[in-house]
């Protein structure tokens, strides 16, 4: 239990350690504008502390409670044979665990008064579970992922057709931002776990691949839902930059987290119980491992939004603000290595991780997922801020974008698709909107003014969610061509061997 627990910090210090390391580096830098306080630094430097403590508490929370609950509610329920208990049950988890998620909750506060925060809290909710839903269907009916994202993608852009023409642009970024925020730390480690329930008790050849999906086709419901929203709203959205730039009192902060975390998962645990009681009957031993994962993970989230709502939102405007005012090129560059090691620090790419070399016998190693997401994540941070530098629709990003990755989904192992899809939405967490964000919409202040924040700041986390799914799958690409090079390596010299080299054993 010791190795294992130090283990799990080491991994939570070799993640956020980098990311602080270049915040500090940045700003002793002599070409470069970011100057941050010795009261900056020291806050930032302490939330750092505690952004390690709140992943590795996470961390081992996940793996004792939330995946072998995600696990047991999938098979328990797939087993009863019964589809309309199976589908019910996922369809309300999906509207009752995305209605408590804290990320949506943060996300609703900003988006005020265009959209009501109330109406977008339900809609997403209603999209989650709508395609939480349907998810499950794929898997028990052994439906093709790729097909099913393509249909509902083009229905998808579609809508977004119509949200331009009645004016209201502003709610594409919103929208596909929505789809992000929705799979944050405390839903991706159930749904994914529920997923390979599902998959592994109903079995065939493609249980690995039905095993993921799951995060991918949950990220779409919540874009259509704002989609709608936007159709017949007046698309008034704006943004108070002080959010950002002012942070609430740590005790307030706390206090707040807290409560949003306990609501969250206290729904959580509520349908757990009730499953407990009517369906599933696992073993005490079992449902109090289940307990203390639940406590570890209360804690580590709290400790982790906590750290940073208080530390990493106002540096990441600060510093976003005070890098526009320097070179392009520097902002830029800063974006991609900001992004290659943000991702690290996300909590639920490290369940996914662990989960991909798990399901695939480590045909997908950690180390490679790693490598490809920071990549994806730091071309989409890039791209992000170039876009907020010349100023133009996110569509002209995101379309083409969708396009190759559903072409690459013809030429990869179906796989590797349903992984690259689920790390799109696993990517963009909490440290996407609590720091990247943030520096994003300081870099618009500066370059665009407040009223361009909602049109150029905000998509930045769907760029997060889309590149990878280009990236990983290149990955699988890459696995491809080389096992066709070995066989054809491996036949060549079979057939350039001498006659005297072949046994015959006739």
């Amino acid at each position: 239990m010791f190795e294992t627990i130090s283990k799990i910090f080491k991994e939570a210090a070799v993640s956020v350690i980098p990311v602080a390391v270049l915040v500090v580096v940045l700003n002793y830098l002599p070409f470069v504008s970011v100057s941050l306080s010795t009261g900056q630094l020291v806050t930032f430097s302490v939330s750092a502390f505690f952004l390690i403590l709140g992943i590795a508490m996470f961390s081992l929370g996940a793996d004792l409670a939330m995946t072998e609950m995600g696990e047991h509610i999938g098979a328990g329920l797939t087993k009863s044979r019964n589809i309309k208990l199976l589908v019910s049950v996922c369809f309300l988890m999906g509207v009752l665990i995305t209605v408590a998620e804290p990320d949506l909750s943060v996300l609703a506060d900003q988006v005020h008064p265009g959209i009501n925060g109330t109406a977008l809290i339900v809609a997403v909710g209603v999209g989650v579970g709508v395609f939480l839903l349907l998810s499950v269907l794929k898997i028990v009916f052994k439906k093709q992922l790729s097909l099913m994202l393509s249909f509902f993608y083009m229905v998808l852009f579609a809508i977004a057709a119509l949200v331009i023409l009645n004016g209201n642009d502003n709610f594409l970024a919103v929208a596909f931002d929505s789809g992000g925020v929705t799979t944050g730390p405390i839903t991706v480690p159930f749904i994914m776990a529920l997923g390979v329930g599902i998959a592994a008790t109903i079995g065939g050849k493609d249980a690995n691949e039905n095993s993921f999906g799951l995060i991918a086709m949950c990220s779409v419901g919540p874009i259509l839902a704002v989609m709608l929203l936007g159709v017949g709203s007046d698309g008034n959205l704006k943004i108070d930059p002080a959010n950002y730039s002012n942070a609430e009192p740590l005790f307030e902060t706390v206090c707040h987290t807290a409560l949003e975390v306990l609501l969250a998962l206290g729904l959580i645990v509520a349908f757990f119980v009730a499953l407990q009681i009517f369906c599933l009957k696992l073993p005490k031993k079992k449902l109090i491992r289940i307990a203390v994962g639940i406590v570890y993970t209360f804690m580590g989230l709290v400790i982790f939004l906590t750290a940073v709502t208080v530390g990493f939102m106002p540096i990441g405007f600060n510093i976003g603000e005070q890098l526009a005012t320097g070179s392009n090129s520097i902002l830029v560059g800063f974006g991609f290595i900001l992004g290659a090691v943000v991702v690290l620090a996300e909590p639920a790419v490290q369940v996914l991780n662990k989960q991909v070399e798990d399901i695939t016998d480590g045909t997908v190693s950690k180390k490679s997922m790693m490598i490809a997401l920071s990549i994806g994540v730091g071309i989409s941070i890039a791209l992000s801020l170039l876009r907020i530098i010349l100023g133009f629709n996110i569509l002209y990003y995101v379309i083409p974008g969708y396009f190759i990755s559903f072409g690459l989904s013809f030429f990869v192992p179906r796989l590797y698709t349903a992984i690259a899809f689920d790390s799109g939405g696993v990517a963009s967490g909490p440290l996407t909107s609590g720091f990247i964000l943030p520096l994003s919409v300081g870099a618009c202040v500066t370059l665009q003014g407040a009223d361009g924040i909602m049109g150029y700041a905000f998509g930045i986390v769907a760029m997060v969610a889309m590149t990878p799914l280009i990236t990983i799958q290149l990955l699988g690409f890459k696995a491809v061509v080389t096992n066709r090079m070995r066989r054809k390596i491996a036949m060549k010299r079979i057939l350039s061997a001498d006659d005297e080299q072949i046994i015959d054993f006739m």
